[in-house]
């Protein structure tokens, strides 16, 4: 029996493309940038001398760098999640880092494996682009569960801020120094535009709308009724938090309800995948009798498309909205 460790080959290069993009940018961008900072990046951008201006002219500028690039070729893949990652690297370079983790898997593939050319282009360039895609969307959903995390607490904040007696700018400016990433430094961008003229509930409708977070847009219909018939905000808030922290309570009883068929459907669309790679290490020639038949393509294509079908009923059967 002849083993074969090419499929492991091909993961491991894939893993660290993964890997080395993320140490990339880590090392232009530094670990303030890191989700697991304990300061928020506002505050420590602001405390090594920058001024409030050109801080918020940063942070607006990385918030809103790729919305309008999304005409770019192969960008359009990842641009929305790359703007709800607030990922710092700007289209051009996030391009060129693809291009360079194309060329590294490329080598990697050329040094390790015996694949004929036209398949090591066609598959190195696939795993520069789907190793990027995979980064951003892990980075945008991280992200944004966070901030769905945080937001009831920043509520309750401002809810307390403004029971003492402080002006709604003045509980989101406080709010902002006191909570971390990434939801401060959102609604510390918020008080800045406020603070220059921008009116604060289309300042959180915007932020809503880039993110796409639903909770955020309670927030600013609860703001924008406020300013314009009046009535306690505080009261309004607090129960705005209830009702958040309510879904977010019934959110993860369906999930724990739906969690074994969840599993159930990621083994089952996985397993065929994993089988194929496993005969084809434990005996790479097992299909070598059946690979001349007229019959063998058209016959994986089905397959194919039934794997894939399996794989999109599956998550709808699971996809519960709450």
């Amino acid at each position: 029996m002849q083993l074969s460790i090419e499929p492991l080959i091909y993961i491991g290069i894939f893993v660290g493309i993964i890997m080395l993009v993320e140490g990339i940018y880590l090392a232009i961008f530094g670990k303030t940038i890191s989700l697991n900072a304990r300061v928020n990046r506002r505050l420590s951008m602001l405390e090594k001398g920058a001024t409030r201006e050109d801080v918020l002219a940063k942070l607006r500028k990385e918030m809103d760098q790729h919305k309008g690039s999304v005409k770019l070729p192969l960008y359009t893949l990842i641009a929305d999640k790359a703007q709800k990652a607030n990922i710092a690297f700007t289209p051009p370079q996030l391009m060129l880092v693809m291009l360079g983790l194309g060329v590294a898997a490329f080598l990697g593939l050329t040094i390790l494996t015996a694949t004929s050319l036209p398949i090591r282009l066609l598959v190195s360039v696939g795993m520069g682009v789907g190793g990027v895609f995979y980064w951003v969307n892990s980075k945008a959903k991280k992200r944004l569960a966070m901030i769905d995390e945080q937001l009831p607490d920043a509520i309750e904040l401002m809810v307390r801020s403004l029971r003492v007696g402080h002006p709604f700018i003045s509980a989101i400016n406080t709010v902002s120094k006191e909570i971390a990433d990434p939801l401060a430094s959102e609604l510390g961008v918020i008080a800045d535009e406020a603070a220059y003229g921008r009116d604060i509930s289309e300042s959180i409708r915007a932020m809503a709308e880039r993110l796409d977070s639903q909770d955020l847009r309670f927030l600013a219909v609860a703001v924008g009724i406020q300013q314009t018939s009046g009535g306690n905000l505080a009261e309004i808030l607090q129960g705005l938090s209830e009702v958040i922290r309510a879904r977010f309570k019934l959110f993860r009883k369906v999930k724990a309800i739906t969690g074994e068929a969840k599993w159930s459907g990621t083994f089952l669309s996985v397993f065929p995948l994993l089988a194929l790679v496993g005969i084809n290490i434990m005996q790479p020639d097992y299909y070598d009798e059946v690979m001349q038949s007229p019959v063998f393509i058209p016959a994986c294509a089905v397959v194919g498309v039934m794997l894939l079908m399996n794989m999109i009923f599956m998550k709808m059967l699971v996809n519960i909205k709450v």
